[in-house]
């Protein structure tokens, strides 16, 4: 399968992690991880080092050509390689291929010194104290009687060959404290300049220069060599050179180093330094690989700014049309990325706001149904209550005694009042109690539609606790007559009087209204 069809919606669960580590860590496009993720069998590790150091020829596909077209043997021809490099190339020769810039592995920032366990530095402690006295009674006798260590230069240590011939390795650090010391050195003994060094390692310079697809001017100096002083005072601090490396057109970044540090010398060895000062330009070649990093020009041993210059700008001219076209696609890609972005971000919004609304009918709708849940339920159990209280009226009208004859002394005379206006006189025996009235005005409808075909056992409904909704009062005096107090008619009411229903709730000024303008029957 080709890697341009691949498919990463049909990918396995490891194949989808590895792509979004090493997209993580490259920033490359999923177009052009894919198929190199493919060629390394998935290996994120090896994915990586290929877009960082650039990818080699496929040894596995080259099986397959040579397996399908066995190839031809050249004729041999003799060929003298210095001759041929002293010879001026013809423009009709093919171009050498490029060099590849490979990354280097360097002390980690955080790396601790190594320190000896503790039992061996006890028992090497008399020694050190030894090394360091007889060190000292050297030093001593080298500064008094200078023959001396010439004269034991070949059985003495280092330490004997004068205070200043010391010779002793830098102290190793970190890739970005190599050269943040490098920078202050450098300013140290060459003054205040205007070079942009990278105060970081070469790893992340040769990043940066692949991301921001720039120019990387390598710059590694050794100490020890006589033309590095004189180079960098008339070449690479002359006006020329630093305006050059300044102008913002010509994209560069420098990385220097020195190579008595780790990482310069590991550095040197490998873009196959030979001679000092030496200078390389790197930069990202894409007709190589797409994520090759690649030597394109050379500058080794005492050069003018001129020649320097030259071959800088010679090196620049001839691949600053390849960065264009990557840039310009880089510049499309990130265009066709925020657009998509953007549109994802509005159909998100979109979405957001439709799930909102939806929301916002269901809650209605439900808010709707449990109105109605409420409302119907209410109108049930109000209608039950309507059935409860009308049994149990005609349940209680059965039990309500006839009224006593006219000539019963004991009777009691009582006018009502009802809450409809209507008056009705009665008479009550006199030992009835008082909840008797309150039985009859809540039966008085009941009993008035109540006829001989009407009479029957009406049985009392269940679940059901009847409470009067109403009172009855005397007018003048006013008076009350709770049911709870209990007692006779004759006892509470006397033998006679007139009584008002009032609905129970009602206000007080509407109830001495009522009172006042009731008509008293006696």
């Amino acid at each position: 399968m080709a890697g341009e069809d691949i498919d990463p919606s049909q990918l396995s669960v490891s194949q989808q992690d590895a792509l979004q580590t090493y997209l993580a860590v490259t920033g490359q496009e999923p177009a052009a991880a894919l198929p190199l993720l493919q060629r390394s069998e998935w290996n994120v590790q090896i994915a990586i080092t290929k877009f960082f150091d650039g990818e080699g020829p496929d040894p596995v596909a080259e099986a397959r050509a040579s397996l399908d077209s066995p190839p031809t043997q050249p004729p041999r021809q003799p060929q003298n390689l210095m001759h041929d490099d002293l010879l001026p190339r013809s423009p009709f020769r093919p171009p050498r291929a490029v060099e590849p810039a490979t990354r280097i592995t360097t002390q980690s920032e955080y790396e601790p010194p190594y320190r000896p366990p503790f039992l061996l530095a006890i028992f090497f402690t008399p020694f050190n104290i030894l090394y360091r006295l007889l060190s000292s009674s050297f030093r001593i006798f080298g500064t008094l009687f200078p023959f001396l260590p010439r004269l034991f230069n070949v059985i003495t240590t280092p330490v004997l060959q004068g205070i200043s011939g010391d010779t002793r390795g830098r102290r190793s650090l970190g890739p970005k404290d190599t050269a943040a010391r490098f920078v202050r050195e450098f300013e140290e003994e060459y003054g205040t300049h205007t070079l942009p060094l990278l105060e970081n390692g070469y790893n992340m310079a040769l990043e940066k220069a692949h991301k921001e697809l720039k120019f990387l001017l390598v710059l590694l100096f050794s100490p020890e060599h006589d033309d590095t002083n004189s180079w960098i005072r008339n070449t690479l601090l002359s006006p020329e050179v630093v305006n050059f490396v300044n102008d913002p057109e010509n994209q560069l970044l420098i990385w220097a180093g020195n190579v008595q540090d780790s990482e310069a010398y590991q550095v040197s060895n490998s873009l196959r330094c030979t001679k000092f000062p030496f200078a390389a330009l790197i930069t990202h070649t894409p007709n190589v690989s797409s994520t090759a990093m690649s030597i394109i020009t050379r500058v080794t041993g005492p050069t003018t700014a001129a020649e320097f210059l030259e071959k800088l700008r010679t090196a620049i001219s001839q691949n600053r049309s390849s960065l264009d076209r990557v840039r310009s696609t880089r510049a499309e890609q990130q265009a066709s990325r925020s657009l998509r972005e953007e549109q994802d971000s509005a159909y998100e919004r979109s979405l957001a706001q439709d799930r909102e609304r939806a929301r916002q009918r269901r809650e209605a709708e439900a808010a709707r149904e449990r109105a109605e849940r409420e409302a119907q339920e209410q109108q049930t159990a109000t209608e039950k209550q309507e059935r409860q209280l009308d049994q149990w009226k005609r349940w209680r009208a059965q039990s309500i005694p006839a009224e006593p004859a006219a000539d019963d002394k004991e009777a009691v005379r009582i006018s009502i009042r009802l809450t409809s206006g209507e008056r009705v006189v009665r008479r009550f025996a006199g030992h009835a109690d008082i909840e008797e009235l309150y039985a009859f005005v809540e039966c008085f409808d009941v009993l008035q539609n109540l006829t001989c075909d009407d009479e029957g056992d009406v049985e009392e409904p269940e679940e059901f606790e009847h409470k009067y909704d109403f009172r009855l009062v005397s007018p003048m005096p006013r008076a009350v007559y709770e049911i709870e107090a209990g007692g006779s008619v004759r006892e509470r009411i006397g033998r006679g009087g007139n009584l008002l229903v009032e609905s129970i709730g009602e206000d007080d000024d509407d109830e001495d209204e009522d009172g006042e303008n009731g008509e008293i029957d006696g």
